[in-house]
């Protein structure tokens, strides 16, 4: 059952079209139901850097998370929308709708030195986060009280997701252009908070291209109607009451969501291609490799202490990543599309994800919350997505969701977590854009 339980942003004015706004998830689309496409991971063409020729299927450390290819742009002409509204009247937009701009007019729009990737300035964030974590663990170790404990493991759970987000980075290829480097890095830091990195590597690889596809997605994609109906009491309390949901991350790794099957420590899995079965063998050999050095750390330091100097901060991790990621792509205050079939298409997809503030937070973990533009261009790196997205809100328009300013901490965002669990819960088994609806029951 475990499997069902849990899954784990100056120019003219946007055309204004007579649509009926969703309340509450009960209104869907439907468009003439097209055959859905095959899940991208699958695909031997998997990996395409903006701008470049498609990189050897072989060459596992380039093959990062972009679109498989952007269209052409007689394909992407057709997704241009006519305003042929008058521009006083007062209408509903429409988030549905196929936007007035390419992917390619965003991707001018921004900075060509946002492209630049810093390994040196990379690998400074590195060496103050290790620097950081190894800190906060000598100073609680070294006063070993309760009073200490409980802000070491809130201060160390967030370090460990800072140190995880550099990972993403590597894994993306945004961290520096250099494919060892990347490996190398990407694989000490996930490693060291129990993450295989080449098996989620792959996986998000296959989110980012395929986000906002309701059965292609890979990360917190939505329960058609029928898998929904078909799960138990118990796994729908689980999936969809809080706190269970913020641990869902290392069930996820183990048997992926529901209605999919697979491990990410699994070489035979169908998330990965034969070729890159190599690649699985060695991140999972990492992982176990470090959960073998936490054994060990037991006898030496005791299990105790290996409990509150590691293990407490890392579920603290956890629910960070559960939070962030699920908030990326749910609790907007208006209800946002989700495709299949033809009307589905990667900038589409994209324009679904959301930018969340963290207040103090957002320089700790990199600012993993400006996350639209690196949706659609995830080999931007990090400590540039700011002003990325800035030079970008004037193509988006009112396709970009302004994200709520937070405090000094994000305590908001809860609000957001709380409403869309109790509202989001399962999207139509028809319709090419469909949103979110809701069970009473629940």
């Amino acid at each position: 059952m475990a499997s069902w339980v849990l899954s784990e942003c100056g120019v003219k004015p946007l055309p204004r079209i007579l649509y009926p706004k969703p309340r509450n998830g009960m209104l869907s689309k439907t468009i003439i139901s097209s055959s859905i496409r095959p899940i991208l991971s699958n695909n031997k063409s998997l990996g395409f850097s903006l701008g470049s020729s498609p990189i050897k299927e072989k060459n596992w450390a380039l093959n990062v998370s972009a679109p498989l290819r952007v269209k052409d742009l007689g394909e992407e002409d057709k997704e241009r929308i006519v305003n042929g509204v008058n521009g006083e009247e007062e209408n509903e937009f429409d988030p549905g709708a196929p936007p007035p701009f390419k992917l390619a007019d965003i991707r001018a729009a921004i900075p060509k030195h946002c492209w630049v990737k810093d390994p040196w300035r990379s690998m400074s964030y590195v060496v103050r986060d290790v620097v950081v974590v190894f800190g906060l663990a000598a100073v609680a170790a070294y006063f070993n009280n309760w009073v200490v404990w409980p802000l070491y493991w809130i201060a160390q759970g967030t370090m460990f997701w800072a140190l995880f987000v550099l990972g993403h980075d590597c894994g993306h290829g945004s961290f520096s252009n250099n494919p060892k480097l990347n490996s190398v890095v990407g694989h000490i830091l996930h490693s060291s908070i129990l993450v295989p990195y080449h098996g989620w590597r792959i996986s998000h690889r296959t989110h980012h291209q395929n986000h906002g596809h309701v059965e292609n997605d890979e990360s917190w994609h939505p329960l058609s109607e029928k898998i929904f109906k078909s799960l138990d009491k118990a796994t729908k309390m689980l999936r969809f009451t809080l706190p269970f949901p913020m641990l869902a991350y290392p069930v996820y790794l183990w048997g992926r969501s529901p209605g999919k099957k697979g491990s990410h420590f699994d070489p035979n899995s169908d998330l990965f291609v034969p070729s890159e079965r190599k690649d699985i063998i060695t991140s999972t050999a990492c992982w176990t490799t470090m959960v073998a050095l936490l054994g060990c750390l037991s006898f030496v330091m005791g299990p105790i202490q290996i409990l509150k100097l590691y293990v407490v901060p890392y579920w603290i991790f956890v629910m960070w990543l559960d939070l962030v990621t699920y908030l990326h792509h749910h609790g907007h205050e208006d209800k946002l599309p989700w495709y299949r079939g033809k009307e589905w298409s990667y900038l589409r997809g994209g324009l679904t994800t959301l930018d969340r503030d963290y207040g103090w937070l957002n320089n700790i973990h990199h600012d993993i919350g400006t996350h639209v533009i690196h949706h659609l261009f995830p080999q931007i790196p990090h400590y540039h997505l700011v002003e990325a997205t800035e030079a970008a809100r004037p193509v988006l328009g009112k396709y970009y969701r302004e994200s709520k300013k937070s405090g000094p901490f994000p305590f908001h965002l809860f609000e957001s977590l709380v409403r869309s669990m109790k509202e989001d819960h399962y999207v139509s088994d028809t319709g090419d854009v469909v949103y979110y609806q809701t069970e009473p029951e629940l």
